[in-house]
């Protein structure tokens, strides 16, 4: 199988570069990098882990194989 060339995004809601970068494009990964730093590192976590995480920022508990997310307290 050949890799996907990432399709680099930032969401709708950034006014600015300060944010980070998502290509998901890849069928088995999600891929996120800092828009200050391009070239620099890039994290590539599992579809359904990206899910979970996107589940809680958006402020829903959703299941996971870990367990319930939280908010953590403040």
């Amino acid at each position: 199988m050949q890799p996907v060339a990432p399709n680099w995004r930032t969401s709708s809601y950034t006014g600015t570069e300060n944010c980070v970068e998502v290509a998901d494009n890849d069928p088995q990964h999600v891929m996120v990098r800092d828009t200050k730093a391009r070239n620099g590192g890039i994290l590539a976590v599992q579809r359904t882990a990206w899910a979970a995480f996107v589940k809680y920022a958006q402020g829903e508990r959703c299941r996971c194989s870990a367990g319930p997310l939280r908010r953590a307290a403040t």
